[in-house]
């Protein structure tokens, strides 16, 4: 049975990542109440990441570039089975190996999120979901800050990118 995502029942945490509750993702995004998200950084064996250009509908970020995979935690759901289905409705990748690089909070208005990063490699080839990405290619990382010069990078991705040189990728 398809629910469509602003009907999603999604995690609601407090300021330390407790769980308190769930509301649906229209809920959520209407009160702006801190939520999960995973991200998975999906990189090449050359250490470019793939980014992904979001669609024009998408909730929040509409057209903006992604740095990772990954979306809003489902109530019950824990983090690494959220960020396995994430990659792979969006990207179509499956049975591919996570690690846990970091959890990072990000606060901004109409975002507030407690994001658990995950990084993986692979070659591709991806399956992109066309509801939610247009289209996706590898890139250096020191690029991205330059790419955010001409087209948005999500707020939230570049803030993991500035804390990813503290910890491994790949």
């Amino acid at each position: 049975m398809f629910t469509h995502p602003a009907e999603e029942l999604v995690e609601i945490v407090d300021q330390d990542n407790n769980p308190i509750g769930a509301v649906t993702r229209r809920i959520m995004r209407q009160q702006n109440l801190i939520h999960r998200a995973s991200y998975v950084l999906v990189f090449n064996r050359e250490g470019q990441l793939f980014i992904q250009k979001r669609t024009l509908t998408k909730d929040i970020y509409p057209g903006y570039w992604d740095l990772a995979a990954g979306g809003v935690v489902q109530a019950g759901e824990p983090y690494l089975e959220s960020a396995q289905r994430e990659l792979r409705e969006e990207l179509g990748l499956a049975g591919v190996k996570l690690a846990h690089l970091f959890d990072q909070y990000f606060e901004e208005d109409g975002n507030r999120v407690w994001g658990r990063i995950f990084s993986c490699v692979s070659e591709g080839p991806f399956i992109l979901q066309e509801e939610e990405i247009d289209y996706g290619r590898f890139i250096d990382l020191d690029q991205i800050e330059v790419l955010n010069r001409t087209e948005p990078v999500t707020p939230d991705g570049l803030a993991l990118l500035r804390l990813l040189p503290r910890n491994r990728r790949g």
